[in-house]
Order: structure tokens, then sequence, then C-alpha cells
């Protein structure tokens, strides 16, 4: 069993909530166990930094501190939060006058922070640590066919983690081949999905999720899969009815998860797989693998 402290953000607990019903249904059986941080606080965000910066560092490091008490690394399936968290544990190494600063501030809440504390992306853990051969020895529901998108989005890669190519990255399509799926090409697999904008800009978030779904179709695509982030995840499954209006378009492209295509392809549940709780419903497409369940034969995973 490996051990994560983890960091679920505040999205995962209302429009994020399907995506993470599977993180948490895939764990065990993966022999993985997910703690979450107690007390945990939003992350700030981007827009919290453009307010005060070092309020946003501050509540940040908090959330470092307190995992830093549990000796594991601290691991989240929001790529925003990903990004944030990340930042500021690099900033806070590099910059000791800032490091300092925040010390002073965490200490009156008693709580401090040395910088020991990794930093994951949930599909980054689920790549490195068990990997795409691992994962598809726990197959009994294999998705043979099912052609899809593999959507791993702009901030999972980006600025680069040394984990994958930024502009071109290809972990989910190593799951998706895992899981008995044939990726697509997919060329805008890395660009913006438009969440942050579907409140401030509405028309230009709208073009952006557009054109992902225009280019998954144009190559083929049943389905796609996105990476955790439950803002890439609501951008591709529940604005498909506003694109459609807009553009005079009839997407139904259901967007799986990563975390919920392992659950199906694991023989769970649409429930237990979060996978009624999406809004472009994927039950018409997945039935047909519901009915030929069996345990898998050998995949063969591309080289890195």
């Amino acid at each position: 069993m490996k051990y994560y402290a983890y960091y679920p953000g505040c999205s995962m607990e209302a429009t994020g909530a399907p995506v993470e019903t599977a993180i948490h249904a895939i764990a065990k059986p993966l022999d993985l166990e997910f703690i979450e941080l107690e007390d945990w606080t939003c992350c700030g965000s981007s827009p919290y930094s453009g307010v005060d910066k070092f309020k946003a560092i501050g509540i940040t490091a908090r959330t470092l501190a307190q995992a830093e008490k549990t000796g594991l690394d601290l691991v989240t399936p929001c790529s925003s939060c990903f990004t944030i968290l990340h930042e500021t544990n690099d900033l806070l190494k590099e910059n000791h006058k800032l490091a300092d600063r925040v010390r002073g501030a965490l200490s009156e809440v008693g709580l401090t922070y040395n910088g020991t504390v990794r930093v994951r992306h949930v599909v980054e853990v689920l790549f490195n640590d068990l990997g795409p051969k691992t994962i598809a020895a726990t197959v009994v529901r294999p998705l043979t066919g099912l052609k899809v998108a593999c959507y791993h989005g702009c901030q999972q890669v980006r600025p680069s983690y040394g984990f994958d190519d930024s502009e071109y990255p290809d972990w989910l399509d190593k799951m998706a081949v895992a899981l008995g799926a044939e990726p697509v090409n997919f060329p805008l697999k890395a660009r913006c999905c438009g969440s942050s904008l579907v409140i401030s800009e509405p028309d230009t978030a709208i073009e952006l999720i557009y054109r992902l779904l225009q280019n998954a179709a144009d190559n083929g695509a049943q389905a796609m899969i996105t990476t955790t982030c439950p803002l890439c995840h609501l951008a591709l499954d529940g604005y498909q009815a506003s694109v459609n209006r807009k553009y005079k378009t009839k997407f139904h492209i259901p967007a799986l998860a990563i975390s919920q295509a392992i659950a199906f392809a694991l023989g769970l549940d649409f429930k237990t797989s979060g996978l009624n709780g999406n809004i472009t419903s994927p039950q018409k497409l997945l039935e047909p693998f519901m009915a030929t369940q069996s345990r898998s034969t050998e995949v063969k995973i591309p080289a890195a």
C-alpha cells in the first residue's frame, strides 16, 4: 500500500464531485491510500495572488505546513491547485527572505514549514508510482475499440515540471491504452479549456471549449479522457450544450476523467465510478462494455 497526503481543493467539494468519487473508488484496488489533510483551506488559486501576493502565498504555505507534518507526498487532483502549491513550494525554497517572512506568519497559528514536501498531481502518481502495466493488470472490463481523445490540459504540464512534454504529453494516452482504449491523434490536448473564463469572459470560454470538442470529433473520438482537474472536466463535460447552442453543432462526446475511466475498467458500476454525475451522459456509449466484462488479456503498452 502506498500512502499520500491528499489535498482535494474546493472544486472537488462541488462540481468536481464525480471525479473525486472515482479517485477514492480506485484507490483501494490499486493499493493506494489518499489521506485527506485535516482543516485544509482554499489554495487561493490565481485570482487571490492578484489581490495580495503575500497573503496568497501564506494560505498556500499553511497547506504545505500541514502536509509536512504527515511526512508524506502531497497529492492533488486539481491542476490549478497543483500549479499554485508547486509554485509556492518552489518560491519558499528559492527566496529565503520570503520564506522567513512566511514562517513568521505561520508561527502565529502554531505552524512552521521547512520545505520538505513534494507536491504531486494525481495523474503523475498514477503514471509513475503505478504505471500503465500495473493498471492494465487490474482491468476486468477493457474498453476495447473505444476511440478516445486524451485531454491533459494546460496547467498539468506547464510550466515544465519535467514529467512530460509540455506541448504534446502522452501520460493519459498510455493509460488509456492500458484500459484497452484507442487514443486518437489530438493536437489540442494541452491547450486551455477556458474554464477560468466561464464567468468573466463566457464567449471566449465557449469558443475554447468548442475548439477542443471539434478537434476531438474531427479525429474520430467517441469520448474524451480528461485529466482529474475538476475545472477541465466540467468545461468539457458540462458546457457541450452551450457550445451546441452557439455554434449550431450536435456534440455529444462523453468526457471521462481518467479516474472514472479506470474505475469503470476495474468493473465498478456507474455510481461508484462517479459516471452517474456526468452532465454529458456516457451510459449509452459504455453499456456495450458492461455486457462483455471479462478478465483482460495482455495489453501492449507503447514504449516511453
